[in-house]
């Protein structure tokens, strides 16, 4: 006849610390009582009151005494009486109850409806009902939810001990009478993991016994949830109702789960009994060691820990201060939130904690995970400065001399003059932030560890620049971002290196200052000119990629047409005009005006903007003749004008070997001149 045990049978955390205290409360001497039965589990109930711990049913009967809450909580008026009376409280309400009580109070704040899920005359319903500011419904089942009034809005909330199942049966009613309906489970998790266990092992099992009070909610749950699968299932409160013919047969598989209010003691009594029963035929000596036998093979499933110890448990209870984890000990284990690494933890989670302490002396075992994380992440340290790594980290905090951050769990200091490559005047601008740092010293006995910023910047500062000048060839065009303006011309960031515009390869034309063309942070195109890879120079052009003013001189500016120029340069023959920026064309000194001048000064200034008409382009020698005082005389015929102009009013131009006869040539052979000085 095996017998199987659920995992999570017995009281659960809440009802173990409520136990425990009310325990020490009766051994202190303190004349005390209990509002309502501590727990559902008469024979607890018994005992405590053997030991002077009574029970009280309103705060008026307190009497002086200091008064226990029981795990399932009472209202905020009783709560209020209590205080009003000065009487010393120990509020033992379960920590999921708390969270029910805190959720009806602020959902209601505003008067909104709430609908209670549960038993009515539950004490853990009557009592979160006691902490709304509004109408508060009673629901115990989807034909209860039927009866519920159309509402515009309402939050629904749940006994810590209710069915999951139900609950979701319950809303999808719910969902169909409140418009706005807003749902927050609160369901002890504990309770939805022992239910889940009693059903399956109700599926497996020939008989089943659920051990608790009959008073108790969670524990009836636990016995219909049983009875629903196992047709041979029996409720008890303690060994001695268990039938004495209810194991008939050595091969049956006998399943024992408990509901949280019921002790350890009686959960071993049970145990105990059922292994008498097996054993009733065989011999005194062959029953004994039968028993022993199977009390071992029982012990035998629990882990055997130390402090110190590294263990693997599942994340079995969340509250907002704790967390309890399963891990194979005959109690589970609590971990403060201080403690825990990883604060989303999750049900089901399986996670790595080491044992604080086996018995904090009120039953619990504490287990933290900083202790072995921290372990691990010097571990981690100690080989990434063998090999080189960069570690991870954030900025946590600015102190005297540099900055505290934060690398998986252990703390590293920054000096400020290893923060960056400039000086740094405000540490605290790097607090929060996430960073690569290098180590430069690790003292594992001290715990200190000493890392610089600076030193990754530069690394991969230089290692981008190589990067960079690989890829550079010249002849290429690359994108860049101007960073930088002299006088002298406009440097490029090329990502990680800098190359420089000379101001005379941004624009074709004249300019007196980069700015005429380029700004801070403007994106640009540029081509590599030339490349110094010793001394980590690179010469950029900008107006190579621009189009050349020559290239459509003669479309733009036909032979005959007139247009506006600005005065760029005067010399004794004649004054330059630029029509475009890179595009400047002569004026002979003849053409300056209408009228005959000594100095072309006489008839133009540098600055001045003035109508030419083009006389003449020639692109392959990159030469334009024009005649400011053609475009101010009335067009006449050529032939006209010659006959018309007396033979003194031509000025001959001669070189060593050419004299000119027209002006037109003369204006040439001026230039030409020109070119060779």
């Amino acid at each position: 006849m095996p017998v199987e045990t659920a995992a999570h049978a017995g009281f659960c955390m809440g009802v173990q610390r409520a136990v425990e205290i009310a325990v020490k409360a009766a051994e202190d001497g303190i004349p005390s009582c209990t509002l309502g039965e501590l727990i559902h589990n008469p024979d607890v109930v018994s005992r405590l009151k053997s030991r002077g711990l009574g029970v009280i049913h309103k705060p008026e009967e307190a009497g002086g005494r200091r008064v226990l809450i029981r795990s399932h909580g009472v209202s905020a008026g009783e709560m209020k009486k209590l205080q009003e009376a000065g009487t010393a409280i120990v509020d033992l309400t379960c920590p999921f109850v708390q969270r029910l009580h805190r959720v009806v109070e602020e959902s209601s704040r505003n008067g909104k409806p709430v609908i209670l899920v549960g038993e009515k005359d539950h004490p853990e319903v009557r009592g979160s009902a006691g902490w709304a500011h509004g109408p508060v419904w009673f629901v115990a089942s989807p034909a209860d939810a039927e009866m519920i009034p159309e509402m515009e809005t309402a939050v629904a909330v749940s006994q810590t001990t209710y069915s999951p199942v139900t609950w979701q049966k319950v809303l999808a009613v719910l969902a169909r009478r409140v418009r706005n309906l807003d749902s927050i489970c609160t369901i002890c998790n504990a309770t939805e993991i022992r239910q889940q266990e009693a059903a399956e092992l109700a599926e497996r099992a020939d008989a089943m016994i659920v051990i608790g009070g009959r008073n108790s909610a969670n524990t009836r749950k636990l016995f219909h949830i049983c009875a629903e699968r196992c047709r041979r299932t029996i409720l008890v409160e303690s060994a001695a109702e268990i039938p004495p013919a209810f194991a008939n047969s050595n091969s049956e598989l006998i399943g024992i789960t408990a509901g949280a209010s019921t002790p350890t003691d009686s959960l071993k009594e049970v145990v105990t009994r059922m292994s008498e029963l097996e054993n009733k035929d065989l011999a005194p000596a062959a029953e004994e060691e039968k028993h022993n036998d199977f009390m071992a093979e029982v012990e035998s499933t629990l882990v055997r820990i130390r402090a110190g110890q590294t263990v693997t448990g599942k994340v079995v209870q969340i509250t907002d201060d704790e967390v309890c984890v399963n891990i194979g000990y005959k109690a589970d284990g609590l971990i403060k939130r201080a403690d825990l690494v990883d604060q989303d933890v999750k049900l089901d989670d399986e996670i790595e904690v080491e044992v604080v302490k086996v018995n904090d002396g009120e039953g619990n075992v504490l287990l933290s995970q900083r202790n072995i994380v921290n372990r691990k992440a010097w571990d981690a340290l100690l080989e990434k400065e063998e090999s080189g790594e960069y570690l991870d980290a954030v900025g946590k905090e600015a102190v005297k001399g540099g900055l505290i951050a934060d690398v998986g769990g252990v703390r590293a200091f920054v000096p400020a003059s290893q923060l960056s490559q400039r000086y740094v005047e405000k540490i605290s601008d790097f607090v929060g932030k996430p960073m690569k740092l290098k180590i430069l010293e690790i003292d594992k006995q001290k715990k200190r560890v000493v890392a610089s910023r600076k030193a990754v910047v530069a690394e991969e500062a230089a290692a981008k620049k190589k990067e960079v000048w690989d890829k550079l060839e010249e002849g290429v065009v690359i994108h860049g971002i101007v960073r930088r303006l002299t006088d002298f011309g406009a440097f490029v960031d090329l990502g990680g290196v800098d190359g420089l515009i000379h101001i005379t390869d941004l624009s074709w034309g004249r300019i007196k200052h980069p700015s005429e063309v380029v700004k801070p942070n403007q994106e640009v195109d540029v081509k590599v000119l030339s490349l110094d890879p010793e001394r980590e120079r690179i010469q950029l052009g900008y107006k190579q990629l621009q189009p050349h003013p020559w290239d459509n001189a003669v479309e733009n500016y036909p032979e005959g047409s007139i247009v506006e120029g600005k005065v760029v340069r005067i010399t004794d023959f004649g004054a330059f005009v630029e029509l475009q920026p890179g595009l400047d064309g002569l004026v002979h000194i003849s053409q300056c005006s209408t009228q005959r001048v000594a100095k072309v000064e006489d008839a133009v200034k540098v600055g001045d903007v003035v109508n030419v008409k083009v006389l003449g382009v020639d692109p392959e020698k990159k030469r334009i003749s024009l005649s400011i005082r053609q475009a101010l005389e009335p067009e006449v015929p050529a032939v006209a004008e010659e006959a018309a102009a007396p033979e003194a009013e031509y000025e001959v131009v001669a070189t060593d070997d050419y004299v000119a006869e027209t002006v037109a040539e003369a204006v040439n052979a001026v230039e030409e001149a020109a070119e060779k000085e």
